[in-house]
């Protein structure tokens, strides 16, 4: 009987140890869970994405896509064809939203990769024994895919899914299943084709009672076709994804994810007397903010920078407005602080650097918007986005500072006008993306014409320079992550487990622009991929390079040359038609990754 009690107070100890866990604790516990079964531990990549047709990461398989498709091989980079991550994700469309319970702009994303490692059944099994066993909680209900018959414009029949339904039965009988069409639980492709398949997904009850989806669970089996007819894959893949914020807050038994300990310390900066949606967006975006100033991006009126500017004059115009103004600083010395372990490249004095200048700047803004809006004898929600894409003023401000003159306005007409805009910066964002009306586009150079040709060709073989210096000031064993190269600066990623330097970044320099001061030739070779790989030339280990591959060197032949790369070009013919090179930045892009921002001049 006493052995009996002793085994329930043991069971009810753990149950609220884990409700009680933290959420560095959850993102902890869940790599070692999926560690411990098999899966190889991959860094988080930064919210500034690889591939050129995305503005932003928004999910962890993002920087998996070529694995799945079978372009990059998973064994040869990460030693196993299952991975698992905590990434940082970031999400636009939802600022506008954020200062209700649920919307987030930045978030962490905790996932579990298979390509061809394993599929439906240890996915299921993964997903149930991590929550329940590992968590401690107890799962609502599970949803799997229903089916779909054919539609008149093309598309096919689709089965259901019965295999998950059988398998979450097999693990515990007391689930229920219940069941839904494509657009609930079936993952389609980003574009006309691609990988795609159905879905499960695990749903938990929070505080309030009110059941959420906390994870879901993509088998991707399917290659969609253009004429929207569906292949089975080759090798099928597991892609799953669930919010560590929603799960911290079922975890900890809040009501909602402000309520948790991710956000509680941001939280108790702010005046207890601040309307409590003020406190959420504070929160958010502080937090969003200093994620996107480590990773790189700075306000500007285009691309990442815009909505970097939008988080940062959001705030600024709440501060404004505050009766008790709120010091940012202490904000973002919170958040380096308490996500400084996970993600060291957070950088408080840089941060609040780049918040200075831009409040600096958009102070005197706002004081014009603002007579702007006393000028106006009305205000429509033409006049009002005018004020918002001018000046920065979101629509909760125009509305409580405009008084009567903004009394017809309403949000719907205000979203309408948004929208109508998203809709031309998307058209634009897709030209520029989508390779329409760019005269280079290889995803790693952009050029729009013949002068921005020649500027990127000039940076690209300054990156060649880059990386044969980096070698040589911080040793071979260094090699090339990823590259990036615009019109304006060429980024280049490294492995190195340290900031670099004053003194080695002035050699590095020093060396490129020795390296173009002595006019180098710039040659090619083509040679067989396996003879190519023994002239000692570098190349991007995640690539897939053709049997016959192009050799870049620099210097007079191959064997004595200073840079010899496998590269697709283009490329200068001699190195004095470089310019100066500069570097602008380095940083860190995550553990063991840093990345150095260059320039040409002139």
């Amino acid at each position: 009987m006493l052995r009996n009690r002793f085994s329930r107070v043991v069971i009810l100890s753990h149950f609220f140890y884990t409700l009680c866990m933290s959420g560095n604790e959850i993102r902890e516990k869940f790599l070692e869970y999926f560690k411990k079964n098999g899966h190889a531990v991959v860094a988080s990549s930064s919210l500034i994405p690889d591939d050129p047709s995305v503005l932003l990461t928004t999910a962890g398989m993002q920087q998996f896509k070529k694995y799945f498709t079978g372009e990059l091989d998973a064994k040869q980079n990460f030693q196993s064809l299952n991975t698992v991550s905590v990434q940082k994700c970031f999400r636009t469309s939802d600022i506008d939203e954020v200062g209700d319970e649920s919307h987030l702009t930045f978030f962490e994303m905790l996932g579990n990769f298979s390509f061809g490692g394993y599929f439906k059944k240890e996915a299921i099994k993964f997903g149930y024994e991590f929550i329940v066993k590992e968590m401690g909680l107890k799962i609502d209900y599970v949803t799997v895919f229903a089916g779909e018959l054919a539609t008149a414009d093309g598309g096919v029949d689709v089965p259901a899914d019965e295999e998950s339904e059988k398998i979450w039965q097999e693990l515990d009988p007391k689930i229920e299943v219940r069941k839904a069409g494509r657009a609930d639980n079936f993952w389609g492709p980003t574009g006309s084709e691609g990988p795609c398949g159905p879905t499960t997904e695990i749903y938990v009850k929070t505080a309030a009672g009110k059941s959420v989806e906390i994870w879901n669970i993509v088998f991707n089996q399917y290659y969609q076709r253009a004429d929207k007819k569906l292949e089975p894959l080759k090798i099928p893949g597991i892609d799953t994804g669930m919010g560590l914020e929603r799960l911290a807050m079922v975890s900890q038994g809040v009501s909602n994810i402000f309520e948790t300990d991710l956000f509680e310390p941001l939280m108790n900066l702010l005046p207890k007397e601040m309307p409590m949606k003020t406190k959420r967006i504070f929160a958010d975006h502080a937090r969003g903010a200093a994620f996107l100033i480590s990773d790189g991006v700075r306000p500007s009126n285009k691309e990442a920078g815009y909505i970097l500017r939008r988080l940062m004059r959001r705030i600024i115009v709440q501060n404004h407005l505050a009766s008790s103004k709120v010091s940012l600083e202490n904000l973002f010395s919170k958040v380096g602080e308490f996500y400084g372990v996970a993600y060291p490249e957070l950088n408080v004095s840089e941060i609040n650097s780049i918040f200075e200048m831009e409040s600096e700047k958009f102070q005197k803004t706002l004081t014009v918007g603002l007579r702007e809006l006393e000028k106006m004898n009305g205000v429509d929600s033409v006049s009002a986005f005018k004020l918002y894409e001018s000046f920065g003023l979101p629509y909760e401000v125009v509305k409580e500072l405009g008084g009567a003159k903004a009394e017809k306005l309403n949000r719907e007409e205000f979203e309408a006008e948004f929208k109508k805009h998203q809709e031309i910066s998307r058209a634009g964002v897709e030209k520029k993306f989508g390779g329409h009306g760019l005269l280079l586009d290889t995803g790693e150079l952009k050029a729009k014409d013949e002068a921005e040709l020649k500027k990127v060709t000039r940076l690209h073989t300054a990156t060649h320079l880059l990386q044969a210096a980096l070698r040589m000031v911080l040793g071979n064993e260094l090699q090339q992550k990823g590259s990036d190269i615009t019109v304006e600066r060429t980024r280049f990623d490294f492995n190195f487990s340290r900031k670099l330097t004053v003194e080695e970044i002035k050699k590095v320099e020093q060396i490129v622009n020795e390296m173009i001061k002595k006019d180098l030739s710039v040659n090619k070779v083509q040679l067989p991929k396996d003879e190519a790989m023994k002239t000692g030339a570098l190349y991007y280990f995640k690539e897939k390079y053709p049997e016959m591959v192009n050799v870049y060197f620099v210097g007079k032949d191959l064997d004595s040359a200073f840079s010899k790369e496998f590269c697709g070009g283009p490329h200068v013919n001699h190195t004095g038609e470089i310019g100066e090179f500069k570097i602008v930045k380095e940083e860190s892009t995550g553990a063991g990754t840093r990345r150095i921002r260059g320039i040409v001049i002139p």
